[in-house]
């Protein structure tokens, strides 16, 4: 398969087309990356919950138990640029095979770590799991916008995309009902008052409900993986051949993309945060325990997907870039509202940021890589790169619940109210630089 013309595949055409979104001979390829998509929003969101989870089991702080996603989106920075020579060099097929191997190997590590109770290792299990979904991230993105016309490519990159949240709300169930539903309710004290063989009990039986959803998981990536290696499909890239030096640096003279990636390094940074960050938000303002709390990650859940589709279809009608700036006013505003309001109204607040930040992965993506050539792989694999925000921003924003470090800017709360509620002046900064991106690009009509 060709890309030839592919310099104009991120342009969306926002007036109607006779062009297929899907063309017939490449429905079951995009049904495939369709379950990529699927599986990469269900383990993120399992990973999320896995936070206050380890900070429970091993006992440590909230910026210890953030290493997880020091460890998960660490290795998206660290792999998307192999991952980029790879589709170069090979094609997307073996992209795909990479990067689901690398998910298997990692999965299989959680047995051993749970075996050993070994936080450590988990923490290395997790960034080769995250690294081969990396891979996957980044081949999968261009691979679907390669799938048919190129007039509607973004079209159909938002349409993959939204059966990403999808997959995130089976990772929500499955964190509910099979990790932290198993979570024993022993407290800190509790816990320091068993004896060593009491507590080590109780871990085996937590660790062992952690590894069932990641290691059962494995049973689908092999059967996807099976497909596309049985595959006939030839995606080699018959394009321009560049080199590295020669991508890079026509990238970071061009002020979209290179604002685009800063500004999707701080977007998945407060998706990572907020996400991360809204069990302990419902712990300590409802008191409740981790499997109520986790309810409220579902509802900003259900309303992230809600959003998701709908701005996906009015995308035909109106530039994303203005959308998008409506949408970082809103999760501004909603992370304020967080911080200050009522707890029965703050609340609302924290589940109404998830709508805010629905259309913003791919509306950045698309507009960041609108109008490249060649060097679009590895401008696909920079964006990919700028995940490492989920890395840097969640353990900054553990660090200022840890310290209460802003809790001087809200009153009328108790201590660990506060420390939680300040600590989203962090996302209202996030918010602000996907705004000016936004402004900036505001007619860029992708």
């Amino acid at each position: 398969m060709k890309e030839e013309g592919f310099a104009t595949a991120v342009q969306p055409d926002i007036q109607e087309t006779s062009a297929p979104v899907v063309p017939k001979e490449y429905r079951l390829y995009f049904g495939l990356l369709v379950t990529c998509f699927a599986l990469l929003g269900l383990l993120n969101n399992m990973t999320d919950n896995l936070v206050p989870s380890f900070a429970k089991i091993f006992m440590i702080k909230a910026v210890d138990s953030s290493l997880v996603q020091v460890a998960f989106y660490g290795a998206y920075a660290v792999l998307a640029l192999p991952a980029a020579f790879i589709i170069k060099r090979y094609s997307y097929r073996v992209g795909v095979l990479v990067g689901l191997g690398f998910y298997m190997v990692g999965a299989f590590g959680y047995i051993p770590a749970a075996i050993l109770q070994s936080y450590n290792l988990f923490l290395v299990s997790i960034f080769v799991l995250a690294g081969g979904l990396s891979v996957l991230e980044t081949t999968c993105n261009p691979f679907v916008l390669s799938l048919g016309d190129e007039s509607t490519s973004v079209r159909r990159l938002n349409f993959a995309q939204a059966f990403n949240p999808l997959g995130s709300m089976a990772g929500l169930f499955l964190a509910k009902y099979v990790i932290l539903s198993h979570l024993n309710p022993a407290t800190l004290e509790d816990r320091l008052a068993m004896t060593p063989e009491q507590l080590s009990a109780v871990r085996d039986v937590e660790l062992f409900w952690v590894c069932v959803p990641y290691v059962g998981l494995i049973l689908i990536a092999f059967i996807i993986w099976c497909a596309f290696f049985r595959s006939k499909l030839n995606d080699k890239d018959a394009g321009e051949e560049m080199t590295v030096k020669e991508a890079i640096s026509r990238l970071i003279h061009l002020p979209r993309y290179a604002f685009g990636v800063v500004t999707q390094f701080f977007y998945v940074g407060v998706q990572i945060a907020v996400w991360t960050w809204t069990i302990k938000y419902a712990m300590a303002n409802l008191h409740v325990i981790e499997a109520e709390a986790a309810n409220f990650y579902i509802y900003s859940i259900f309303l992230f997907i809600g959003c998701r589709w709908i701005c996906t279809w009015l995308m035909k009608y109106i530039t994303p870039a203005k959308m998008m700036a409506v949408f970082a006013l809103g999760g501004i505003l909603c992370c304020l509202g967080t911080i200050y309001l009522p707890i029965d109204v703050s609340i609302y607040c924290l589940i109404g940021i998830s709508g805010c930040m629905s259309l913003m992965f791919p509306t950045i993506y698309g507009i960041a890589l609108r109008g490249l050539g060649p060097e679009v792989k590895f401008g696909a694999a920079g964006l990919i790169m700028a995940i490492l925000g989920g890395a840097i921003i969640t353990p900054i924003m553990g660090a200022l619940v840890d310290n209460s470090t802003l809790a001087f800017l809200v009153s009328g709360f108790n201590p660990e109210q506060t420390a939680i509620r300040s600590a989203f002046y962090l996302p209202v900064f996030c918010f602000a630089v996907v705004l000016a991106y936004s402004l900036a690009f505001r007619n860029v009509k992708d």
